[in-house]
């Protein structure tokens, strides 16, 4: 299994795509969490984002300033990378390939899984890199003291972010299974991760009561808990208290097992077609 692993990994992180994603990533935290808010600070910017406060963007919060954007856009682009890790085998017509070479379907797939959950611990870490290394340069700029959160509180949501990760990236995976492609997968991802969770949030659930009550069912409200209850800041897209991080945390790892769980019987109980 470790030398599936190691394959896939070596193969998945040679596809430049996969380091855009991360890149562009890393971008939108330092771009929405620090840039424009720093850029209100100075009074260069109206907008809903430029009263957050310096407070927001010193070191003692850099930890939800890192998990501020899991619950939609960077969830979006882990999900994009989960289609990534297997998708492509459907794209370029190599299952059989990979197949004939003599692992299991299933040796195969827990493979892949595998090298998902390690890209989704990569793209965590350099999201907390990215926000700790901002956060340390705001703080200079306005010589403000580095208070640094402590070691149990970055674990924790250090943890926290794997998990959203994680389980975005195994609903990619379980996608690109289900629909057998690449394209398709990403489209309908994307479409309800920035379309529909946010018009269920912010039109349906308001009206309809049962809609509201459904929502703390699903992933993406389950995500923005999580990130909530670890200092997120309020008014980013899909972050809201809706359950309790309790709650949040058993409902996204049950998720990420539904949909590992899912792939896999889907993977190994169909004929491969190309």
């Amino acid at each position: 299994m470790l030398t599936n692993v190691r394959a896939e990994l070596i193969k998945t992180f040679r596809r430049p795509a996969v380091w855009l994603l991360f890149g562009i990533a890393c971008l939108l935290d330092i771009t929405f969490t620090y840039l424009i808010p720093y850029a209100g600070l100075s009074g260069n910017v109206d907008g809903p984002t430029s009263n957050r406060g310096l407070a927001s963007m010193l070191p003692p919060s850099f930890i939800g300033n890192s998990l501020g954007g899991m619950p939609i856009f960077v969830g979006a682009l882990a999900l994009i990378f989960g289609v990534l890790v297997i998708g492509t085998e459907y794209a370029s017509t190599t299952w059989k390939t990979v197949l004939a070479q003599g692992p299991s379907r299933a040796a195969v797939y827990g493979a892949k899984l595998g090298a998902s959950a390690i890209g989704a611990l990569i793209l965590t870490a350099s999201l907390f890199a990215v926000s700790a290394a901002s956060s340390a340069v705001v703080a200079t700029l306005k010589d403000q003291p580095m208070h640094w959160p402590g070691f149990s509180d970055l674990a924790t949501g250090f943890g926290a972010g794997w998990l959203i990760a994680t389980m975005w990236t195994t609903l990619g995976v379980a996608l690109a299974v289900a629909l057998r492609g690449l394209a398709l997968p990403i489209g309908l991802g994307l479409v309800w991760m920035l379309v529909v969770q946010n018009l269920l949030a912010g039109i349906a659930a308001p009206l309809i009561d049962w809609i509201a009550q459904m929502q703390k069912w699903l992933p993406g409200p389950n995500a923005g808990s999580l990130a909530l209850s670890l200092g997120a800041n309020p008014d980013s897209p899909g972050v809201g208290a809706l359950v309790s991080s309790g709650r949040a945390t058993l409902m996204l790892a049950a998720y990420l097992v539904a949909f590992a769980v899912v792939g896999g019987w889907l993977l190994i109980r169909r004929d491969i077609r190309e």
